[in-house]
């Protein structure tokens, strides 16, 4: 999963989350995410593009503390 901007993204089905940690290191857990905004995520051709015109202001978010 190459990305430039993007170093890991993990979806929770259940609850509709998805929790993208940027190459920055700063982790957002997205709500209400639909399974195929995922599904779409993943098959992206260029992740960071994806996830700005689909994701970025289109879903609420949490900034997520370091673990």
């Amino acid at each position: 999963m190459p990305s430039s901007v993007i170093h890991h993204f993990s979806y929770d089905p259940d609850a509709k989350a998805l929790k993208i940690t940027f190459v920055s290191g700063i982790r957002y857990k997205y709500k209400n995410v639909p399974e195929e905004v995922f599904n779409m995520l993943k098959a992206a051709g260029s992740k960071g593009r994806y996830f700005n015109y689909f994701i970025k202001g289109k879903f609420k978010y949490n900034k997520m503390k370091h673990s």
